[in-house]
């Protein structure tokens, strides 16, 4: 098991040259927000912008918000019409989207895209439920990763929480196997594991990441890297770091750890984005 105590090496590609454009950058689509959970899908929409994404949509299954005033570079829209439009690059889906027949339906046409896939938060609810789903995501040939915490895991693998957290390493294993894709257990000592067999432990990160949204932020973060060109894993790995260092770097200046919350987390992600890829 090798271990993250920096930016991945990998990341050099993220620099960018003097003649470039958005379009190179990617187009992330991030699927959720039903009604009264509009803001994680919106989180992580901030996220993938910050981090770089070329174009974000936050395709919502709530469509009454038709603009994100505080991030009007957004492009809101309607779940369905974003994955008719097949305009997007990378899809992330499963913030706020709730656990309907509808949230279940749209679930099973963004697996049916081929199309680089994270799943996160209600998404991996909606698998664990729904044998066909199951199925269905463990037959998908593109790109695939689950972002699961500890009690998501737990039903995805239909075990406890408490088995999951004895053993992080075989439930991780165990993930990989049945679901066929890259998985990120996150927790104490965040988890990414590809389907080639590689694993890391990642050591950046601390308490104050203990706050509602920042797995959403997490999902954006990683999207974005991905959609810049790093293959899905790397991206994961190169996300899961830089999170967890965006809090370590809050701590310096607020010691007792309390108070951060996710939409902070993404701007101080970007700022150690762009330092530590100007040193490396």
């Amino acid at each position: 098991m090798h271990e993250i105590n920096r930016l991945p090496t990998t990341a050099r590609t993220l620099r960018r040259g003097s003649d470039t454009h958005k379009g190179q950058f990617g187009s992330v689509a991030v699927i959720g927000g039903a009604q009264g959970m509009t803001g994680a899908a919106l989180l992580a929409g901030r996220a993938a912008l910050m981090l770089g994404a070329g174009k974000v949509w936050v395709a919502l299954l709530d469509t009454r918000l038709t603009v994100d005033v505080q991030q009007a570079e957004l492009m809101l829209c309607d779940a369905r019409m974003v994955l008719r439009q097949q305009q997007a690059s990378h899809i992330l889906a499963g913030m706020g989207m709730g656990i309907s027949p509808e949230s279940a339906e749209i679930l099973a046409l963004v697996m049916d895209t081929h199309l680089p896939l994270l799943l996160d938060a209600d998404a991996l609810n909606l698998i664990a439920n729904e044998p066909a789903l199951q199925q269905q995501l463990s037959h998908r040939h593109a790109p695939t990763i689950l972002t699961p915490h500890p009690s998501e895991a737990a039903r995805l693998l239909g075990t406890s929480n408490a088995s999951i957290q004895q053993d992080r390493l075989a439930a991780l294993r165990a993930l990989i196997a049945r679901y066929q894709c890259h998985i990120v257990l996150k927790g104490h000592g965040t988890l990414v594991g590809s389907r080639d067999g590689v694993i890391t432990i990642n050591h950046s990160g601390n308490a104050a990441l203990s706050s509602a949204g920042q797995g959403d932020t997490l999902a954006g973060i990683i999207m974005a890297l991905c959609a810049q060109g790093l293959e899905l894993a790397d991206a994961a790995r190169c996300g899961v770091y830089l999170h967890g260092k965006a809090a370590d770097n809050w701590l310096t200046s607020h010691p007792a750890g309390i108070g951060l919350t996710a939409s902070e987390t993404i701007m101080l992600a970007r700022q150690a984005l762009n330092v530590e890829i100007a040193n490396l």
